[in-house]
């Protein structure tokens, strides 16, 4: 794991800490002011508003973790189909002349490898992205050769739309993965509105006197596990919350017993 994302790792727990942990520390200085100047400042319904504030930062969190949730169970049905046009086409490259039979094979054979190499050590991600696209072009290529050969040929269209298919999977999961992002404005409208109900318990617990450091850093916690729950499904490049790659672990063993099975 390189330097920068173990830094991103931790930021991604930090930043909601201090999010949480600030605003509260605020409050509970000003409630202590307030109570010394005012006698009557503990009679003031604050209790109700620090219910109804942290009402909206729950309704915003469920909102936010409810987009993250759906985002990663799209990662696993195209990681599924991923790994069924993949093994396809390579069926169907059985159907086509050589050389771009065995060709087109020994691509997909890499192709899978690719994928789980990348499984193992995520800093590649620049590198297997730009090798798959090279791989994809070329199966390109060997499809448009086909369609000049034969344009009539159903065999021929059965392995361009398993092409077709693959090349359409690549893009959505590269899409998903690496482009797709909760925006930007929902994370800063989440830290806004965190701020205030935090601030205002922070408040109640300066003009009562019983808040102490561990209650605050206990709700700071559990606010930034939340917030860390959500930042790393969000950003599966981390590694953090991956989704489960064993259905190309065992593609990767199928392609290869019926590579071997084949060259004998």
């Amino acid at each position: 794991m390189k330097i920068m994302q173990i830094i991103e790792i931790c930021g991604m727990f930090l930043i909601p800490l201090l999010a949480g942990l600030v605003p509260i520390f605020i409050g509970q200085r000003y409630g202590k002011y307030r109570s010394k100047k005012t006698e009557d400042v503990q009679q003031t319904p604050v209790g109700t508003v620090v219910g109804s504030n942290f009402g909206l930062l729950a309704f915003m969190q469920a909102f936010t973790f409810q987009i993250v949730t759906n985002r990663y169970d799209t990662r696993k049905d195209l990681l599924v189909d991923e790994v069924s046009n993949i093994r396809t086409t390579y069926l169907r490259a059985g159907l086509i002349p050589q050389p771009y039979n065995s060709e087109s094979r020994k691509l997909l054979i890499e192709y899978v490898d690719l994928r789980i190499d990348l499984s193992g050590d995520l800093s590649k991600i620049g590198l297997v992205k730009a090798r798959s696209e090279q791989i994809l072009d070329t199966l390109w290529k060997y499809s448009e050769k086909l369609g000049e050969i034969d344009r009539s040929s159903e065999n021929f269209a059965l392995f361009i739309s398993s092409v077709n298919d693959l090349v359409d999977n690549f893009n959505q999961r590269i899409t998903m993965a690496l482009e797709f992002r909760i925006p930007v404005v929902i994370l800063w409208i989440l830290f806004i509105i965190t701020f205030f109900p935090m601030f205002a318990l922070g408040y109640q617990f300066g003009i009562s006197g019983k808040g102490s450091f561990r209650i605050n850093l206990i709700l700071g916690v559990i606010f930034a596990v939340v917030m860390f729950l959500i930042l790393a499904l969000d950003r599966p490049e981390t590694g953090l919350a991956q989704v489960n790659q064993k259905p190309m672990f065992t593609l990767h063993l199928q392609l290869n017993a019926m590579q071997t099975h084949g060259s004998k």
